[in-house]
């Protein structure tokens, strides 16, 4: 078994990095960058400061900073008073950049489907099954060696 954890791991990356690639592509051709992207997704459902934007996707503030002031500039996003605190302003998504993450969400949503077709159904279900699992377990010890 320690063979087949170890191949499976490798899967997982190589999976991972070539998803990463088909996203940059993906976003790229709607004008934006991947980490652009998933500003604009996480921003989408409710204004977030850029601490809790960073947070929720996993990484550092300053890279969220860096990207919420580029979507800024780009007229995609604007920076509103945070009433809870007044020194880390909300970031919520403009009209233009609603328009922008719909159009490269339709854009993935195809892909995907593309993607997907030519794998059974009950097979795509087991592997996010088999994720989900691999996932709660490495919470769960992040959670109990204070690491997450």
């Amino acid at each position: 078994m320690p063979d087949e954890i170890a191949l499976l791991v490798a899967d997982v990356y190589e999976a991972a990095g070539a998803l990463r690639r088909l996203g940059e592509r993906t976003a790229r051709a709607e004008g934006l960058t991947q980490a652009r992207w998933q500003v604009l997704s996480v921003a989408s459902e409710e204004a977030l400061t850029v601490p809790q934007a960073a947070r929720r996707l996993g990484v550092t503030r300053q890279n969220v900073q860096r990207v919420a002031n580029d979507l800024v500039e780009l007229g995609h996003a604007a920076y509103t008073a945070n009433p809870d605190h007044r020194g880390s302003p909300l970031l919520t998504l403009t009209p233009s950049g609603r328009d922008a993450l719909a159009s490269v969400t339709e854009r993935a949503t195809e892909q995907h489907r593309t993607l997907f077709a030519a794998l059974p159904e009950k097979d795509v279900a087991a592997a996010r099954t088999l994720l989900h699992g691999l996932l709660a377990e490495l919470n769960r010890q992040e959670r109990a060696t204070g690491e997450h």
